[in-house]
């Protein structure tokens, strides 16, 4: 399979910079995923597609403020250091710009010096390993310092930190957003559960991995990045319910459904679990569990892109987006929603 099948043609002024007032006020495209028709409305309409015994999967993670700003304490140079995984109480796996300046022994000051990380050693892909050196909470401290790790194609400066996070972000430990998510406020989440529409939860931490190109020519030949995930047995009870009723299990966002599919046995049966998912789901996987997704606009040629495609067919997802950059919507992570059913 090549990876410029996933390619649509998509002009910058459609990439969402800023998100909306209002959550719900973004648009929404609703595309039938087996005869591939097309329906236009608006998020806060959301309702009027999911049924009483449907279940709605959300991604509970929290984004961290992981952009740091700081400098070498030997020279001075300014380098910006960005937290990805947590690998054992103050090591973390990050990203270091620039990275010549970030060698094994290096310690870069941010602030009046209330944090510190010594590079320990370089590893894949130019990450490295850092040691964080603190007084206080660490949660605390990087409120105090750290800036949200918006996508590289966002170049506007965030104005509130709470509108890159969830209504129901809970558990802290992501570098992105589960941006489908954002769509919702507590007073319409509140409308479906009134309509006898089940809320699950699960936890995935979003990497940068997310944001990472495909550079192979042949995308069967990519290596997908790996996230930290869990499903408690409450929640995976309440899904199987949903099943086992004849309800469909809807995931909000991409990274629900990869939760989901990795928690998922051959017979559709959901397990409560956690570890490390690098699923890679593309034209051909056939899905075990996921009915219907809520999820955003993706990038070209992107791992997303071919996971929608998976669930609703290349031909249709590419068509639906050649019709929403016709119809001028707004793109990625702060932009419009498609409902794939």
């Amino acid at each position: 399979m090549n990876l410029h099948e996933f390619y649509y043609e998509l002009p910058k002024e459609l990439i969402a910079q800023d998100p909306l007032e209002d959550r719900t006020a973004s648009r929404l495209l609703v595309l039938d995923k087996n005869t591939g028709q097309m329906e236009h409305d608006y998020f806060r309409n959301i309702l009027s597609y999911l049924k009483p015994g449907d279940c709605l999967v959300i991604n509970n993670t929290k984004v961290i403020p992981a952009r740091l700003i700081g400098a070498k304490n030997n020279t001075g140079a300014k380098v910006e250091l960005l937290l990805l995984t947590r690998m054992d109480n103050d090591r973390w796996e990050a990203l270091v710009k620039p990275g010549k300046k970030a060698r094994p022994g290096d310690v870069i000051v941010f602030g009046n010096g209330e944090l510190k990380a010594e590079v320990e050693e370089i590893i894949d892909d130019g990450k490295r390993i850092v040691h964080l050196i603190y007084k206080g909470i660490f949660e605390e401290v990087l409120d105090s310092l750290g800036e949200m790790p918006l996508p590289p194609y966002i170049t506007h400066q965030l104005k509130d930190k709470n509108r890159y996070q969830t209504v129901y972000a809970k558990h802290r430990g992501s570098a992105a957003a589960p941006t489908a998510g954002l769509h919702f406020t507590d007073e319409l989440l509140e409308k479906i559960k009134k309509n006898n529409i089940e809320v699950a939860s699960i936890t995935l931490h979003v990497g940068l991995g997310t944001f990472r190109p495909v550079k192979v020519e042949n995308i069967l030949e990519h290596k997908m990045h790996s996230e930290y995930f869990w499903i408690d047995k409450e929640e995976a009870d309440k899904i199987n319910k949903t099943k086992e009723k004849g309800g469909r299990v809807i995931a909000v966002g991409t990274t629900s459904c990869r939760t989901l599919e990795s928690c998922t046995d051959e017979f559709g049966i959901v397990h409560p679990k956690s570890g490390w998912t690098d699923i890679f789901i593309y034209p051909g996987y056939k899905f075990k569990l996921v009915d219907a997704l809520i999820t955003n606009f993706h990038l070209p040629e992107s791992t997303l892109i071919m996971l929608v495609s998976a669930l609703a067919g290349k031909d249709n997802i590419l068509k639906a987006y050649k019709m929403a950059v016709k119809m001028q919507y707004r793109f990625f992570s702060f932009g419009d929603a498609m409902f794939i059913k």
